[in-house]
């Protein structure tokens, strides 16, 4: 099945990282619950929070990162451009060069997925003698 429109193309690559970022969690997490991730994402990725975060409640139906949320850190991309030698950085990887108005422009970096962190739910039951347990006064 192919998609019929921009944004079911969209979609399609917000669900495709959103199933990264799970697999990613449920391999640190270890089958622990999960309330919320960060992730570095690059520039090139084109996506938003409210759209990661949409794919993401769908795909993490049912697993330990049900219900949590993606914090999305977007990583500007690097630009060159080839004309004037310009270089700086934008989260926009589609721009002109700022200083001659140039379109030929070399792109460094900016697709980058990393998950930084996940923030783990509260344990309801820690089993061992809580009194023992490295924190909890005797």
């Amino acid at each position: 099945m192919t998609p019929d429109t921009d944004q079911e193309r969209q979609n399609m690559h917000e669900f495709g990282i959103a199933e990264s970022i799970l697999a990613a969690i449920e391999h640190r997490a270890a089958g622990r619950r999960v309330r919320q991730a960060r992730v570095r994402a690059g520039a090139l990725l084109r996506i938003t929070e409210p759209a990661i975060n949409q794919a993401f409640t769908m795909v993490a139906e049912g697993s330990a990162a049900e219900g949590a949320r993606v914090d999305l850190v977007i990583v500007p991309a690097r630009l060159t451009c080839r004309s004037c030698g310009q270089t700086t950085t934008s989260p926009d990887p589609f721009v002109i060069c700022p200083g001659c108005g140039g379109a030929d422009i070399d792109t460094e970096g900016g697709d980058d997925l990393v998950l930084e962190s996940i923030e783990m739910a509260e344990a309801t039951h820690v089993p061992g003698n809580p009194r023992r347990d490295r924190g909890n006064p005797e």
